[in-house]
């Protein structure tokens, strides 16, 4: 992989990292009523879309988007489950896989992904 290829990926999981910040301080903000988690929110989200706009210029922005929004709804549902205790039931949990699995194979088998 190219070194600035490698860059933009690594920008694109900071960016995944900050939207699932954002999205659990979202949970404790309350329809934005308490001060802090709504302020992590918004600086998280902020934060996320500064650093997708780099890998954006460079890998296609379907794909861009597809990483990550897919990585994010499978961290975010994680972190759900680790931090609020919330569960999933067959189908959600087959659901996700299938969101993995359509990440995976947009990365690997794409020609519209640079190696």
């Amino acid at each position: 992989m190219h070194p600035h290829l490698l860059t933009n990926y690594l920008l694109l999981g900071a960016a995944i990292v900050a939207e699932v910040i954002g999205t659990t301080a979202l949970v404790r903000a309350e329809s934005f009523t308490r001060l802090w988690p709504s302020l992590i929110t918004v600086v998280s989200y902020s934060v996320s879309f500064w650093l997708l706009s780099f890998p954006i210029r460079v890998i296609p922005a379907g794909i861009v988007y597809a990483i990550w929004s897919g990585t994010g709804i499978v961290l975010i549902t994680l972190a759900a489950w680790l931090v609020f205790g919330q569960r999933l039931d067959l189908p959600a949990i087959f659901g996700l896989a299938l969101i993995v699995a359509g990440v995976v194979i947009v990365n690997l088998f794409s020609g519209s992904v640079s190696h």
